[in-house]
């Protein structure tokens, strides 16, 4: 994504951020629609959050060892979470990834895993089979360096195809360890599930024993103070969490049902460990960012406020245009696809016009918008955004389109 790949053109180097917008090498200003791929909630650079990295970092930056932090970290995350009765520290969201499926094969004794195409958590050999974002950018789906065995056991299909799901659990009966979701998908825009999709995966998973894990990179702490388990009122086995719960540092954790985190060493033998797993830099971060979200639940609602708006007001610029569209959007949560049919899997996703996507990325880039370089990655949008924003960018998509 950084290197424009999908797009085309030569990539941004950013030198700093502040609330809603970037500032490239050359100091030129832009709007910013990532958010650091979600985690920035409150836009860059938030006051709080800046003040406790600075007070910590004056105590040294990593220490190898226990930090009271991590304490108070994993019993915010449990109280804000529901469904998470142990939490450990990781990295990164990749690692929170590869270790939650390493645990599930732990507790199940099973090898085979269940992820859908388009759907990315990671770069842990097991993910790259069909996967979307970057891989899909790369027109990659056979990844060198991924063993054949790592591949058998990765059973794929497409995401809301609750058919195909049963047929593979059927054909590898108490062979499958897990299955593995975003429950709203980002790494191919941002898809929804259908009505019953995550519920009946849900029920296979009771009935046939399989761990069913919520991919919650991105989703988590952005759609509600629970993520999605708590917006979709759906429960996962376990959950995995990336970089919102450092504030945009590097960190991650997996967590969830008490028997099954159990099986994670030292308390059971799934090994798992990093010299910088619970980094005092990154847990002070996320702890002040999870509190600012804890005591102000009404961000969430104008954030969803805001994105509707947007929404909105693209919808009334692409139906005046007349150019074919679909868009995607569920909290802070949104894509544009220029499609003339519904986007609700990669492979509908990867159907749309996006040669045009590149068109109107470097299009808006050139007003002071700057998208996801990818038409194959969900928008993410910051409270710090002002309705005077999105109106500049609901003008730009209009000026954008009309010299398209």
């Amino acid at each position: 994504m950084r290197a424009f790949k999908s797009v085309g053109g030569t990539p941004l180097f950013i030198k700093k951020a502040k609330g809603a917008y970037l500032y490239d090498a050359d100091d030129n200003q832009y709007i910013d629609y990532i958010a650091s791929w979600g985690p920035m909630i409150l836009g860059h650079a938030y006051p709080d959050v800046i003040q406790a990295i600075q007070e910590q970092a004056i105590l040294s930056t990593s220490y190898g060892a226990p930090t009271e932090l991590e304490i108070k970290m994993a019993e915010l995350i449990k109280s804000m979470c529901p469904n998470v009765d142990l939490i450990r520290m990781v990295s990164s969201g990749t690692e929170a990834c590869m270790s939650a499926v390493r645990v599930a094969r732990g507790y199940t004794g099973r090898n085979k895993i269940i992820k859908f195409e388009g759907c990315y958590h990671g770069h842990a050999d097991s993910f790259l089979v069909k996967a979307g974002s970057g891989v899909a950018t790369f027109d990659i789906q056979t990844i060198p360096g991924v063993t054949v065995g790592v591949s058998q056991d990765t059973l794929t299909c497409a995401y809301n195809d609750l058919e195909a799901v049963k047929q593979l659990v059927a054909s590898h009966k108490n062979q499958i360890a897990a299955i593995i979701t975003e429950p709203i998908v980002g790494n191919m825009g941002c898809i929804l599930p259908n009505p019953g999709f995550l519920e009946g995966l849900r029920k296979i998973c009771n009935e046939e024993g399989i761990v069913f894990i919520f991919d919650e990179v991105m989703t988590g702490f952005r759609l509600a103070k629970g993520g999605a388990q708590e917006k979709l009122q759906i429960n996962a086995d376990l959950v995995t969490y990336g970089k919102v719960i450092g504030g945009g540092l590097p960190v991650g954790a997996f967590g969830g049902k008490r028997e099954i985190m159990e099986c994670v060493a030292p308390l059971g033998k799934v090994y798992q460990a990093g010299t910088l797993s619970g980094n005092p830099i990154a847990m002070i971060a996320g702890f002040t960012l999870l509190n600012v979200l804890n005591d102000n639940p009404a961000i969430y609602k104008e954030l969803e406020e805001k994105t509707i708006y947007l929404k909105h007001g693209l919808t009334k610029v692409l139906d005046n245009v007349g150019v074919p569209y679909t868009i995607n959007q569920f909290g802070s949560m949104i894509s544009l696809h220029f499609s003339d049919h519904p986007v609700t899997n990669f492979e509908t996703a990867a159907s749309a016009n996006n040669a045009m996507f590149s068109q109107y990325f470097h299009a808006m880039l050139q007003k002071g918008i700057y998208l996801p370089p990818s038409a194959f990655e969900s928008w993410f949008l910051n409270n710090a955004l002002t309705y005077q924003d999105l109106d500049q960018t609901i003008q730009a998509t209009e000026d954008s389109l009309k010299e398209l």
